[in-house]
Formats: structure tokens, C-alpha cells, sequence
């Protein structure tokens, strides 16, 4: 079945070796809808990463044998490299019909290639989609004078492959090590210019044909962490963005809330699309009164706005 690229949404990363994590996703212990992430990469150490890939797959296999009723977020692994897609495909067992795909860390024009062609022989091999979501966040990105040719490569190499591609993600922490910058509790990573000029033109490159998830948000304390965060993500929307990635669980909700789209613009975005079988006026107000509707530009706004509405719902 395909899956909407708007339904990742927020993406719990979760150290693959994180012990009860099946039995936490089972009993419901995290809000849904959420996505969940099992990482293989930067939050572990090289030297357990044998023992954390097999706990990756023992979750996913216990969470595949978990009741029909149980709710099931859609599901990664986030590996090293690409040579693990294979390997860890082969391991899994009832695991593999849940498995939505796989991300690729700092995801280049050099390892882009294998990347996708080892998530295109299983998705083949399983006769399902089965997806990536490169991560663009090697430091090449953030050369002034390299990143519009990289940026125009990788998007050539992903219109290749485009339906494998689920989500484009960016990594936010790992451009702010590159300048040594980090945004505080009360700040926004679109204070730090240098960090808020590589967002920008990834937007610019990726956002008109793929959905672009924002960077992650590492305070999660309440409430300043939380609240921060709900600042965060109304300008990754703004900017363009849908969905984040988060590191606990306190965070979804925030997130979901931030996707929940409001009356007024679902009313306004059905006015719209309904514009299409009037031949004669595509101009008129909004559903109060405040703002003009036209339907040959905001034709791609209301269809991302049904599409969250249709995902998140609407608020009161």
C-alpha cells in the first residue's frame, strides 16, 4: 500500500539497542499517530552495533507478532551504510511486513547510488514499497560555492528513484557543528544565519516535489523545551517544511498539534480545490471574509493543507 509522504509526521528516534521498546510500542505507551525510528548510527557506539542491530530486528519482529489491533507507527531503521540494508533485510522475519523502510545518514552524491539501489532489489524482491529517506546533511552542503551544484545533483539522483523516496530530512545538529553553533531553548535554528541559508536552499531545491521534513528539536524538557519546540516547528512550516524529528516522546504531541491545520484554512482550502469546475470566476473570499482565495495560486497550499487535515485533523 502507498503511503502518503505528509504521514511520517513525528519521527521518534530511538537507539536500535533500546531495550522494551517493542513492549512500549505494543501497549500504547507513545501517542499516535507517530513514527518511529530504530537507530543504528549516531546514537550508539561502533562497538555495539552488532548487538543493536539484532535487538532492531527482535523489535521489529515482536512488534509484527503484536496483536492485529495494535497500533503500528509506521517503522525505519536508520543504518551506517548502505551494506546493511541487505543484511538486515535478510535477518528479519515477520519484521519485514512491517518495515516501512530505511533512512541514509549524510546521504551524498557518492554513496546516494548504492543507497538506493539496495532499498530498489528488496522493495522489488518483496513485490511492496519499501522506502528511503535520505538525510541531507554532509558538510559539503554547507560550501557556499558547492552546495547549488550539489543540491542540483541530488535532486537529479533522487528523481530517478523518486518512488522510493518517502521524506527528504535534513540534519540540522550536524550543520551546527560545522560553524560550532547550537540554538538555545529560547531560540530557533533560524536565528543561526549560516544554518537557516543551507535550510533555505534545500527548500528551495527539494520542497516544490518532495516533502521535506524539519530538523530535530533536542530539548525536551517541559516546558520550555516543549514550548520552544511549538516555536520551532510554526516556522519550519512556514518555511516549508512537514513533520520533525524528535528524540522523545513528550515531543509528539507537540508536533502532531503543529500539523493539525486550523478551520479556517481547511475550510478555505476545500473552498479552493472546489474552485476547479468553475470555468469563469477561480477568484473569491475566504469562508470569513478576511483573506482572497484564488485558485490558480493557492491551488498547491490547499492541497497540502487537505492532505494534513485528512492525516492530523482540524482544530476546533
Amino acid at each position: 500500500m502507498k503511503i502518503s509522504p505528509y504521514a511520517v509526521g513525528a519521527l521518534l528516534y530511538a537507539p536500535a539497542n533500546q531495550e522494551n521498546l517493542a513492549r512500549r510500542v505494543i501497549q500504547g505507551q507513545m501517542d499516535a499517530p507517530y513514527s518511529l525510528a530504530l537507530c543504528l548510527e549516531d546514537s550508539i557506539s561502533d562497538c555495539a552495533v552488532p548487538e543493536a542491530e539484532a535487538r532492531a530486528v527482535q523489535t521489529l519482529d515482536e512488534i509484527a507478532r503484536a496483536d492485529e489491533d495494535v497500533y503500528r507507527p509506521l517503522l525505519f531503521i536508520r543504518v551506517r551504510h548502505p551494506d546493511q540494508i541487505p543484511s538486515l533485510w535478510t535477518r528479519l522475519g515477520a519484521g519485514r511486513e512491517i518495515l516501512t523502510g530505511f533512512i541514509a545518514p549524510k546521504f551524498t552524491q557518492t554513496n546516494g547510488p548504492a543507497y538506493l539501489a539496495a532499498v530498489r532489489q528488496i522493495s522489488e524482491q518483496s513485490g511492496r514499497p519499501v522506502y528511503l529517506m535520505p538525510t541531507l546533511e554532509s558538510s559539503d552542503l554547507a560550501e557556499p560555492d558547492l552546495r547549488p551544484e550539489c543540491l542540483r545533483r541530488l535532486k537529479t539522483l533522487l528523481d530517478a528513484n523518486r518512488d522510493l523516496v518517502l521524506n527528504v530530512r535534513v540534519g540540522g545538529n550536524d550543520f551546527c557543528n560545522v560553524f560550532g553553533v547550537r540554538r538555545a531553548r529560547h531560540q530557533t535554528i533560524y536565528e543561526i544565519g549560516c544554518v537557516e541559508r543551507i535550510l533555505t536552499d534545500i527548500l528551495s531545491c527539494f520542497s516544490r516535489d518532495y516533502v521535506v521534513s524539519g530538523p530535530v528539536w533536542e530539548y525536551f524538557d517541559a516546558p520550555e523545551g516543549l514550548n520552544g519546540l511549538a516555536r520551532e516547528l510554526e516556522r519550519d512550516l512556514l518555511a516549508g517544511f512537514v513533520g520533525k524529528t524528535v528524540i522523545h516522546p513528550n515531543q509528539i504531541v507537540v508536533v502532531q498539534n503543529g500539523l493539525r491545520v486550523s478551520k479556517a484554512d481547511a475550510d478555505d482550502a476545500r473552498r479552493i480545490l472546489g474552485m476547479a469546475d468553475n470555468d469563469r470566476v477561480l477568484v473569491e473570499k475566504s469562508a470569513d471574509g478576511g483573506r482572497m482565495n484564488e485558485y490558480k495560486t493557492h491551488t498547491r497550499w490547499a492541497r497540502k493543507i487537505c492532505a494534513l487535515a485528512a492525516i492530523y485533523g482540524v482544530k476546533p
